[in-house]
């Protein structure tokens, strides 16, 4: 099989013929000369051997042959674009930071494998953490201008774009005096629990209570605190159960039963940019390994789930 040698430009004058269908329209499209244009796609026929356009009176038209390497063509452009991106992308950083928001369970258990990555493809950008205590102060930091990408619950507001990363499924935490049952946990075992409840995760609470409540359940709140490790503690002494996202009971103490709610609900979490903002090219490098790392969507470490 003889080589054949073909030169990026005949490519592109090809791909702008095809799509204008018409060499004037396509030489004014590449910035070049119609003769400059109909050279190229004339050497191009000639290595191939093959007529790709039928010239006419109105125009230019693709051959059968044409049509077939036309996606070929198409395809190699792009992947010559997506060469240069990375090589551009690479080149402007080689300095510079990205600011990420985050809550403590992100940043705790979700962030560091992410920032190590980051750190490790490209070591001379710096990467500033900035915890918050609730996803609206994560969310808000973002419209402030504070943070770059943030780490929140999804679905959110509009003004954000959004990637899903993983889902985090809330389970039931059980003291240690808990008669151990391999069977699953029913509502009515659920009904009678104490509940330990994190008084600052409005949002989390209302998820669940909205879930119960589909199932005619309620809590029986015997405790409200302030932070989740207090939950732990609690649960550990035996003053109560709670119902929790498992990405924030972690690290779960090996006494603590978990299991799973009778009916499942799961938490959808996802990074989060403002929109049609201008943002350093830091921030989409640190998107793409965060999705690199947690995507196709993956199941946060935990610990036994019964």
């Amino acid at each position: 099989m003889s080589e054949i040698n073909l030169k990026i430009s005949q490519l592109r004058a090809f791909v702008a013929v095809a799509t204008c269908q018409n060499f004037s329209a396509a030489a004014l499209d590449l910035g070049v000369s119609q003769s400059t244009v109909s050279h190229a796609i004339a050497t191009l026929e000639e290595e191939l051997g093959v007529l790709l356009l039928m010239r006419g009176r109105h125009g230019a038209t693709l051959t059968p042959i044409g049509q077939e390497i036309l996606s070929d063509a198409r395809q190699i452009l792009g992947l010559l674009e997506s060469i240069a991106t990375k090589a551009n992308l690479d080149r402007g950083l080689q300095s510079g930071q990205v600011r990420v928001a985050a809550v403590r369970s992100i940043a705790t258990h979700i962030l560091p494998k992410v920032i190590a990555q980051f750190c490790r493809k490209f070591p001379m950008v710096q990467v500033v953490l900035v915890e918050y205590d609730r996803y609206l102060e994560v969310e808000q930091a973002l419209r402030d201008g504070q943070a770059d990408i943030g780490f929140t619950v999804l679905p959110t507001a509009p003004e954000f774009d959004t990637w899903i990363l993983f889902y985090d499924e809330f389970v039931v935490l059980l003291p240690p005096t808990t008669d151990k049952d391999d069977r699953p946990l029913t509502w009515e075992q659920l009904a009678q629990l104490p509940m330990i409840i994190n008084q600052r995760s409005v949002h989390h609470n209302r998820v669940v209570d909205e879930h119960l409540a589909q199932f005619g359940q309620t809590r029986q709140i015997a405790y409200r605190v302030r932070e989740d490790s207090t939950i732990s503690s609690m649960i550990q002494q035996g003053l109560g159960a709670a119902i929790i996202a498992r990405l924030v009971a972690e690290p779960i103490p090996d006494e603590i039963q978990v299991k799973h709610l009778p009916v499942p609900l799961e938490r959808v979490i996802g990074v989060a940019i403002l929109a049609n903002s201008l943002l350093p090219s830091a921030t989409f490098a640190f998107l793409d390994v965060a999705k690199a790392v947690w995507c196709p969507v993956a199941t946060p470490p935990a610990s036994k789930l019964l």
